[in-house]
């Protein structure tokens, strides 16, 4: 989930957004503390750490958290920098934060347990189950298939592209076909490929429709309970994240951070509202990807991706449904999704050898030499000895 413009592209021209509101954090800058580790026996995580020591030593990043779960060796997690930077916490990996477009994989997932049900099917058009919802602008719900609203293919534009910034919809509750109306009153997108968070907006809203409950509830009783992933939760219309958590910081044009934490997410709903943990979604993308949550022919599915726009998420990806695949360095594909909104950046995934990696930032990187560090330390997390 972003605002306006890609996480690649904001990063790739360095653009920053000037907010107005919330408080000016005016606590000196300081050098950052060497990340902070804790590392199973054995473990090598050395080139990993040293990527992580950039993010805030050369990037200037307030901080950042690295936690990597391997079969062979255990569970590893690194920190550099600050987590809140009034009271001066320190950075680490284990509070909530807001992981963004990480929820599309969550509601892609409910999709097709539905569609191993036989209660949905991916290449039926959405007009089977929300008739006239689309059918405005020049789109037409009956050619819009299940399939390519979670793959991105549906040629609907992104509401959140009507935002300008995050102040426009922070304070503000929304309901989702107030979203899909947004979207609706924007230019079709010129390729064929368009990151969407609307897409997944509809994408709930088919979910409530065949089940006759809410999304956040079917979401939570499919996978966020049965996973026991007591850290993920749906925020609704409340601006604070509960329990020990990670400030988000936006960096003005002046070089000041801007406190954005408090935050009404249901501008994204089921495309980029959740909460949640680098031990939550950890466990998430390993019980996923390694068959708990959908039978083997549907998470073949999942995995069978799109050629995409690299300027929407990054070059060597591709798009399945709700997970995205890219080549790793050392062999194979590792997959999985990357979450991005005001003043919070999420990415996890999983390697071939089952190894998983979640890294949280409470600053979105801002230069090209930043975002290419964020893919390499996930590069390196599944990669090191």
């Amino acid at each position: 989930m972003t605002t306006s413009e890609s996480r690649r592209g904001r990063a790739v021209r360095g653009t920053v957004a000037v907010l107005a509101a919330g408080a000016v954090i005016g606590v000196p800058a300081v050098a950052p503390a060497p990340a902070r580790a804790a590392s199973p026996r054995g473990c090598d995580h050395a080139a990993a750490r040293q990527v992580l020591n950039r993010m805030t030593g050369v990037h200037g990043m307030p901080g950042a958290a690295v936690r990597v779960d391997d079969p062979r060796c255990g569970t590893w997690t690194a920190a550099t920098g600050t987590a809140d930077r009034r009271t001066g916490r320190p950075m680490d990996a284990a509070s909530r934060t807001r992981v963004a477009s990480i929820t599309k994989t969550f509601t892609a997932t409910a999709v097709l347990q539905l569609a191993a049900e036989k209660r949905i099917s991916l290449d039926a058009p959405v007009a089977r189950y929300l008739p006239g919802l689309l059918d405005r602008n020049g789109h037409d719900g009956r050619k819009i298939t299940v399939r390519s609203l979670l793959n991105h293919t549906s040629g609907l534009p992104d509401h959140m592209d009507s935002f300008a910034s995050a102040d426009e919809f922070r304070y503000r509750h929304f309901e989702p076909r107030e979203l899909v109306d947004r979207a609706l009153s924007l230019p079709a997108p010129e390729t064929e490929w368009h990151y969407s968070t609307t897409n997944y907006v509809i994408a709930g809203l088919l979910i409530e429709k065949v089940t006759g409950h809410r999304a956040e509830d079917e979401i939570q009783r499919r996978i966020i309970g049965p996973l026991r992933l007591r850290d993920t939760y749906w925020p609704g219309d409340e601006l604070r994240i509960r329990g020990r958590h990670l400030h988000g910081y936006v960096r003005r044009q002046d070089g000041k951070l801007v406190d954005y934490t408090e935050m009404n997410t249901t501008a994204a709903w089921t495309g980029g509202a959740l909460i949640s943990t680098q031990r939550d979604v950890s466990a998430f993308f390993g019980a996923l990807l390694g068959g708990q949550l959908v039978p083997p022919a549907l998470l073949a599915e999942m995995k069978d991706a799109v050629a995409l726009d690299p300027d929407r998420v990054w070059d060597g990806a591709a798009y399945g449904l709700g997970l995205i695949g890219t080549p790793l360095r050392c062999g194979g594909t590792w997959w999985g999704h990357a979450g991005d909104i005001d003043g919070f950046t999420s990415i996890a995934g999983v390697a071939p050898s089952g190894r998983r990696v979640a890294i949280a930032f409470n600053e979105n990187p801002a230069t090209k030499e930043a975002f290419d560090d964020e893919l390499n330390l996930v590069q390196t997390a599944l990669c090191d000895k």
